[in-house]
């Protein structure tokens, strides 16, 4: 992907590869960062968050999405399509674990090495990393007809450094 965003023709700036939790940028070089769906696939959240503060300039936002935690907490249980069907959290929601999902979709298989944390540890790391959550959405379909979007399906934070 970087490979990809470095060629565009129309792309703004230049592109870097690094580790989350050593950002290879300056202290105070960014007024926004964006963390769309990555946070939960991140070993150490809590320093790639530390190093989101150290980067942004003061007043700076940090927009991040996540996977929300319900979807590695538990499963639907019973017929699928049924809009009844309970959903089950079997073992601690509040244990982080680390996990794996593959997904299948037209041929091709992609696998994610995740981690389950509860929501209170990333909240906990913003807050512990300076930052004020300013709106935290939980989107979703309301619609009992689709079951599979009865719940969440990401976790959108709007943070700003203090």
């Amino acid at each position: 992907m970087s490979h990809a965003a470095a060629d565009h023709p129309e792309a703004a700036g230049r592109v870097v590869v690094g580790d989350a939790a050593h950002l290879p940028l300056a202290t105070r070089s960014a007024h926004c960062v964006i963390a769309h769906m990555t946070l939960q696939d991140v070993d150490d959240m809590e320093a790639a968050i530390h190093e989101v503060a150290r980067i942004l300039e003061p007043g700076g936002r940090l927009v991040l999405a996540i996977v929300h935690p319900v979807n590695s907490a538990g499963r639907f249980v019973g017929e699928r399509g049924d809009p009844t069907r309970p959903f089950v959290i079997s073992g601690s929601w509040f244990t982080p674990r680390r996990y794996v999902d593959s997904v299948e979709r037209d041929g091709l298989t992609m696998t994610f090495h995740s981690n389950h944390r509860p929501l209170q540890a990333y909240t906990e790391a913003l807050a512990c990393a300076g930052f004020l959550i300013e709106r935290l959405r939980e989107p979703t379909d309301l619609d009992p007809a689709k079951a599979w979007n009865r719940l969440p399906l990401f976790l959108h934070i709007r943070a700003m450094l203090r």
